[in-house]
């Protein structure tokens, strides 16, 4: 490699030697041309190419200096050289392009005069800079901006900027704002008054370019006034636009605020050009999608069931996405969340740790519970619980009790191999991870005994004190530890509880009451004579009930003639169960297990639900062998 740049160099500057005695020539005989034709040289056009450049507010592009400057045909004309040398030039250019290892190789170049070589030179260096690492590509960033030929460049970026070609110009735009060149600098300043001068002559790939870098860009004037000037020539060619690439680039200049007229006519040009979507190509729909907040059921259905389709394969960072996106539009696909949960546990082994938990979050986000993933990942857990650090473990737990998932014989295990590996990392974790470790462990029913006895120490208790940015966040958390430790009573070595300073006072919303609720249990209650109905009852000061319904219990002795049994009546809404299943989710659940403990038989009816189902449900579920109401119960 070392020794090809040399060659190339040596070639260069035998290049270099060759064209620079033409060029020379050539700019004396146009100086001479010129002094001729007006009668002096213009000094002040050469000092305008230094001079800072004027900033319209409204975006009128630049002053009489900066057109002088973006028209003037000395600069054109100084810049013209035969064919042969020129082909030659951008041949061994583009030889040492492709042999560039880092931004610092390609700035070691003796000179860029061609608006073909800055732009180039620059999408050269984000490409090489775009695949490295963070670090790496922060100390690269760096060198970048330090090297003096990168000053060099963007001067002569500054000063081929009227006869780059549309393209060039949009991609030399999207280079040097992906490299971080400040927004308000002159060189980006010029790039987009040329845009808006050029706007007009852009093709549909020139705009897409265009739409994908100033959707990104900070707030300006220019900026400002360029972004709608281009949503306008958009709306006008959407008809016309052939490239599905294209199309949803400029989608991703539509902000929140888009028009449903607009949305309207995207979304039948999407479906229209659907049979050309490659799978990346669906998948980036469906992020384009999530961040211009482009709700379409028809255009959902059709890329979940093509990513469905086509599962195996594709790379695991975009099936994060996808699900990313799905939470963002607040859509969820059964059939997409299933197979995504069924490929990832049919490759668990190969797959990292990290990725699969990574999974396991989002899916948890969503509300949707991976039964195949949860169970092949708990396996893994209860073999070598050592090789999860941390915040992994966090993470598991809290996937595990949100989403509520029984492990069957495999519970114990697993509770006992998370617990035992939180337990190593005690000594070094925060006061709040240990406080969101037991709320955790007590939505699932278990209660390791040194993660408590850690947290209700004084001096644990007192650093919680002292984070008041999460002190609700608290005392909702020790609230249901409480709640947790005083009703399941536990098997502990000592008897533990939370200290009221922490409980604070317990904050019940009053929702309002519910007459349709009230209406269809006087209507399942009419023939009870016996049967008394309470709305709104808190249960030990802390559980909120819908309604109590307390009556004699059936088919009693005459001893027992006086028992009554107690229903709570819950309406909880579709997000406390598990996506398109009866599960309830982790708080729900310990709401019912501990109503059980205090003597209620819980029964639960959906919000969603319409009054004659939630009545056919009522009857179901407290009357088994009643007949079941009329269907034309009024609603």
């Amino acid at each position: 490699m070392k020794r090809t740049f040399d060659v190339f160099i040596s070639k260069w500057r035998q290049y270099k030697l060759v064209s620079a005695s033409a060029k020379t020539w050539s700019l004396r005989s146009q100086q001479l041309l010129h002094v001729h034709g007006t009668g002096h040289i213009q000094p002040q056009m050469v000092a305008s190419l230094k001079s800072a450049v004027r900033f319209h507010s409204q975006g009128s592009s630049l002053g009489l200096e900066g057109k002088e400057h973006l028209s003037n045909p000395l600069v054109k004309a100084s810049e013209q050289q035969s064919p042969s040398s020129q082909t030659l030039k951008d041949s061994l250019f583009m030889e040492y392009l492709k042999q560039c290892r880092s931004p610092s190789d390609l700035l070691d170049l003796p000179d860029y005069n061609t608006p073909a070589d800055v732009s180039s030179s620059l999408m050269c260096m984000w490409t090489i800079i775009n695949k490295m690492s963070y670090k790496q590509r922060r100390c690269e960033l760096q060198l970048i901006f330090e090297h003096p030929a990168f000053e060099t460049m963007l001067q002569n970026a500054m000063t081929n900027v009227g006869s780059e070609p549309n393209e060039n110009l949009a991609y030399s735009l999207l280079a040097m704002v992906k490299l971080g060149v400040p927004q308000r600098s002159r060189v980006v300043r010029m790039y987009l008054c040329a845009c808006q001068e050029k706007l007009n002559t852009f093709d549909e790939k020139s705009l897409s370019i265009l739409a994908n870098v100033l959707k990104d860009m900070e707030s300006s004037p220019n900026v400002n006034a360029l972004k709608c000037g281009l949503r306008l020539i958009i709306e006008a060619r959407l008809p016309h636009i052939k490239s599905v690439l294209a199309l949803q680039k400029m989608m991703g200049l539509f902000g929140e605020g888009t028009s449903l007229h607009l949305k309207q006519k995207l979304e039948k040009k999407t479906l229209s050009m659907m049979d050309q979507f490659s799978i990346p190509n669906t998948q980036c729909m469906m992020s384009t999608m999530a961040e211009i907040d482009f709700y379409s059921k028809p255009l959902l259905q059709i890329c979940c069931k093509k990513i469905t389709e086509n599962l195996i394969g594709v790379p695991f960072q975009r099936l994060i996405e996808v699900m990313r996106s799905l939470k963002q539009l607040r859509y969820r696909d059964v059939a997409l969340l299933t197979g995504i949960s069924d490929y990832i546990a049919s490759t668990i082994d190969i797959c990292s740790q990290k990725k699969v938990i990574l999974f396991l979050s989002n899916f948890e986000t969503l509300g949707f519970c991976p039964t195949t993933l949860m169970a092949a990942f708990a396996e893994k857990v209860i073999i070598n619980p050592d090789s999860l650090k941390l915040v992994d473990l966090l993470c598991v737990l809290k996937v595990y009790s949100s989403l509520n998932y029984d492990l069957q014989q495999n519970r114990e295990l697993f509770l006992q191999s998370i617990s035992q590996a939180l337990e190593f990392y005690l000594p070094q974790m925060s006061a709040f991870d240990l406080l969101k470790t037991c709320y955790y462990f007590c939505l699932l029913g278990h209660f390791p005994p040194a993660l408590l006895e850690k947290l209700l120490q004084d001096s644990t208790l007192e650093g919680l004190k002292s984070q008041g940015n999460e002190l609700r966040r608290q005392k909702n958390m020790f609230q249901m530890v409480h709640m947790c430790l005083h009703l399941d009573q536990p098997v502990l070595p000592q008897p533990l509880s939370v200290p009221p300073s922490m409980l604070g006072d317990v904050t019940l919303s009053d929702p309002p009451p519910k007459h349709q609720l009230l209406q269809l249990l006087q209507q399942v209650l009419c023939d009870q004579a016996d049967a008394a109905v309470q709305e709104k009852v808190v249960v030990e000061n802390f559980y909120f009930v819908d309604a109590v319904i307390t009556r004699p219990v059936a088919n009693q002795s005459e001893e027992t003639s006086s028992q009554t049994e107690r229903i709570a009546v819950l309406c909880p809404p579709f997000s406390a169960f598990c996506f398109t299943t009866s599960t309830p989710r982790g708080p729900l659940a310990v709401k019912l297990r501990h109503l059980k403990v205090l003597g209620y038989i819980p029964i639960m009816i959906t919000e969603e639900l319409s009054s004659v189902e939630a009545g056919e449900l009522l009857k179901e579920q407290m009357f088994p062998k009643m007949p079941a109401l009329n269907s034309t119960t009024s609603s």
